[in-house]
């Protein structure tokens, strides 16, 4: 099953292990079994700490257990995780086995302090996909959990193995959670997002953080390409930086590949996030993570502090701010999209694509984006029906040609989306107008990727800075804004071409434009 490459790193890993564990596999006569067995045979014998021990009463096969030896597993894998989640089975092996995780003390503290809900142990079910990127965090966050606390339960269940019950459950989207057979959150988290989520008093502790923070000389709003590059060239002058953002990377974790970023032939979008992040954090930069900005109030004064509110409550002082706030996938905005919102409508076909294994879909979009998640999407399942609203694809020409090449691919240009429809329950139709005859159609489908742009994360910012009818923050060639000391960059502004090459060479433009605002603005009285 693993490769001698593979189980000789396992090895390594594996002697980190401070107390036995068992792997308690359940098999039926299928071909993943049979893969299965191979794969708890070869962790078995990268260390005499792990044993095995059969358990043939396993509610679902194949799946495993990860024990401490001679306990019942809190952590089971109903699925064979390889591809992204061969990292959070390693991770799950050294945590049961008593190896220290890399979490804050303060979080674990919290983590190990949860007793339940409504008298119940809990007992999460992440059901994720081995080719999403975004699952792994969800199920590593949750693994962690259930390690560290025996009030804990986590099964990871690979939705593409065990179809019978995504279908009866409606996962339309992953990573989905369940709480004690409750539908419980859904998309990516971290733990520390999932133990506030748990715990009513995480925010009101983080207002009160954030607001007994001292004042910043730069404070980067937005943790993207552009916020990362803005608070490096800030902190690199040796004055006080501050990062307040929702997560570090922004839309770069959700990105599979990147093939453009000059010097990097290919990376992933989750490494290219990390790497931004333990950049960020080898200057000593104050990260103030899972943090949403409400309110930029600008200085009432000449010289006086700028500040930013939090959805928590929290304040934050600044000298001069720097926005960040990137952007998100747009909404195609029509009757049936927010009713099934990961109940068969999707936005990542990378993450999604898998639950649609077999079925109709359509993509909404012929630009780059739409045109990659359709031939992506092509190799999975039955058939795609592309709607592009202009008379032609947009895409480059090597894609459109690619595209136009698969059999299973309808394209219709000057196609109007006017609703997407369903029982209730899931997506089985979309109705759009041809804008050439004027007629309106159905289509009969079950799955619906919206891949129309992007739109600026910029709402909580009306009044307080110039927006262009787009949303966007209107700059000059300085990054400057319409308020003294605030300054912008990335995919939130008007800088055409959003890229992250160009994010990141914007934001540090506004870093050295906020420096030379402070070098010529009078230190603030309260200072």
């Amino acid at each position: 099953m693993l490769d001698s490459n593979i189980k000789g790193q396992l090895k390594a890993y594996l002697e980190r292990l401070q107390r036995p564990i068992e792997l308690v596999p359940g098999y039926d006569d299928s071909a993943a079994s049979e893969e299965l067995h191979g794969l708890v045979a070869d962790i078995a014998d990268c260390s005499a700490s792990v044993g095995v021990r059969e358990d043939a009463q396993r509610a679902r096969k194949p799946s495993f257990g990860v024990a401490v030896k001679g306990e019942e597993p809190r952590i089971e894998f109903a699925g064979i995780p390889m591809g992204h989640e061969f990292t959070s089975l390693v991770l799950a092996l050294l945590q049961v086995g008593g190896h220290p995780p890399k979490v804050e003390a303060d979080v674990i503290e919290q983590i190990r302090s949860l007793s339940g809900r409504d008298g119940k142990p809990l007992h999460f079910e992440v059901f994720m996909s081995l080719s999403c990127h975004n699952c792994p965090d969800v199920v590593q966050a949750l693994n962690l959990m259930a390690a560290l606390n025996p009030n804990i339960r986590t099964t990871v269940i690979d939705g593409a193995l065990f179809q019978e019950e995504v279908e009866r459950r409606n996962v339309m989207a992953v990573p989905m959670v369940f709480l004690n057979g409750e539908n419980f959150a859904s998309g990516r988290m971290s733990v520390e997002e999932i133990v506030a989520k748990l715990d009513a008093n995480t925010g009101a502790r983080e207002a009160a953080k954030l607001t007994a923070q001292a004042p910043f000389d730069v404070l980067v709003v937005g943790g993207g390409p552009a916020g990362a590059a803005a608070a490096v060239y800030a902190a690199r002058k040796g004055i006080r930086t501050g990062v307040l953002t929702e997560r570090l990377g922004g839309q770069t974790n959700d990105t599979l590949g990147i093939e453009n970023y000059i010097s990097v032939l290919e990376t992933q979008g989750p490494k290219f996030a990390a790497d931004l992040e333990s950049h960020v954090r080898h200057y000593g930069v104050e990260l103030m993570l899972r943090q949403r900005a409400a309110r930029l109030v600008p200085a009432s004064t000449v010289g006086d502090y700028i500040e930013v509110h939090t959805e928590d409550g929290g304040v934050l002082k600044a000298r001069s701010v720097i926005l960040s706030t990137g952007a998100r996938w747009r909404n195609v905005n029509v009757p049936g999209e927010q009713e099934y919102r990961n109940r068969g409508v999707a936005y990542c076909p990378h993450c999604d694509g898998p639950l649609f294994k077999g079925k109709r879909v359509a993509v909404i979009g012929g630009g780059n984006s739409g045109v990659e998640a359709a031939i992506d999407l092509a190799g999975v399942v039955a058939h795609v029906t592309v709607l592009e609203f202009g008379a032609e694809l947009r895409a480059d020409a090597v894609l459109v040609n690619k595209l136009k090449s698969l059999p299973n691919v309808d394209i219709k240009t000057e196609a109007q989306t006017t609703e997407i429809s369903g029982d209730g329950t899931r997506v089985n139709g979309l109705t759009y107008t041809d804008r050439t005859s004027g007629e309106s159609r159905h289509i009969q489908l079950e799955g619906v990727f919206v891949q129309i742009g992007l739109v600026p994360n910029t709402e909580f910012l009306k009044g307080a800075v110039e927006l262009n009818r787009f949303g966007e923050i209107i700059i000059d060639e300085k990054c400057r804004t319409s308020v003294d000391g605030v300054f912008a960059a990335g995919d939130a502004t008007t800088v055409p071409y959003k890229q992250i090459v160009i994010s990141a060479g914007e934001g540090a433009k506004a870093s050295l434009s906020a420096f030379d605002h402070l070098v010529r603005t009078p230190l603030p009285l309260a200072a």
